[in-house]
C-alpha cells in the first residue's frame, strides 16, 4: 500500500498512513520535548494490569485482552524498561518486553508513550503472520496520589514486515497500575 493512500478500517471510517504517522512522530516529538525536565526524576516501578478489545479497528477477529506488565521505575536517560504478557479470549499470548517514556503532563497526568518486541503465539485468535511480533503504544494516564494510575493505551501490533502476511491488529485497553512498593507492603 502506498503512502497516503486511504485505506478502510474497519466500520468507523478512513485513515491514512500519512495520518498515522504524523500522529507517531508527534508523539515521539512530545516525548523529546518533554522529557529533559525529567532527568533524573524517578517514578516508582509499577504493576500494570489491563483489559480491552483486542482488533478494535479491523474487527475481523475481535476479542476481550487481558494483560499484566511490570513497568521499571528507574532507567537509562529517558528510557524505562518494562516487560509483560498480554493474552486474549481467544487463546492469543503475546510475551514482550522494551522500552517506555513516562512523561508527565502537569501533576495528574502522564503520557506513555512505549515499544517492545516478543514472542506471539496466535492460539484460536488472530494470525499476525509470525511469531515475532512488534507493538508501540500510546497511553495517557491519571496519577493518583498514592502513585496508582487509571488509563487509556491505544496499541498496534504488528511484524513490520518479517513475515509473508502482516495483517496487524490494533488494541484499545484501560490499565490501571499500581506502585510495586505498595504490593509488598513497602
Amino acid at each position: 500500500m502506498m503512502a497516503g493512500r486511504i485505506e478502510r478500517i474497519g466500520s468507523g471510517g478512513f485513515m491514512t498512513k500519512r495520518w498515522l504517522s504524523a500522529a507517531a512522530c508527534l508523539t515521539v516529538a512530545a516525548a523529546l520535548w518533554a522529557a529533559p525536565a525529567r532527568a533524573g526524576e524517578d517514578s516508582p516501578a509499577l504493576l500494570a494490569i489491563g483489559v480491552g478489545y483486542f482488533d478494535v479497528l479491523q474487527s475481523d477477529d475481535t476479542a476481550a485482552d487481558f494483560r499484566l506488565e511490570y513497568r521499571h521505575g528507574k532507567g537509562l536517560w529517558w528510557f524505562k524498561p518494562w516487560a509483560g504478557v498480554e493474552a486474549t479470549s481467544d487463546g492469543t499470548v503475546f510475551g514482550l518486553g522494551g522500552i517506555l517514556l513516562d512523561i508527565p503532563l502537569g501533576r495528574r497526568f502522564a503520557l506513555t508513550p512505549s515499544v517492545g518486541v516478543g514472542a506471539y503465539g496466535s492460539g484460536d485468535g488472530k494470525d499476525l503472520g509470525n511469531t515475532v511480533e512488534f507493538r508501540s503504544q500510546v497511553e495517557v494516564a491519571y496519577r493518583f496520589e498514592n502513585n496508582t494510575r487509571l488509563g487509556i493505551s491505544f496499541g498496534h501490533i504488528s511484524n513490520a514486515g518479517l513475515g509473508n502476511r502482516n495483517p496487524g491488529v490494533e488494541i484499545v485497553n484501560l490499565t490501571y497500575a499500581i506502585p510495586l512498593g505498595a504490593l509488598l507492603g513497602e
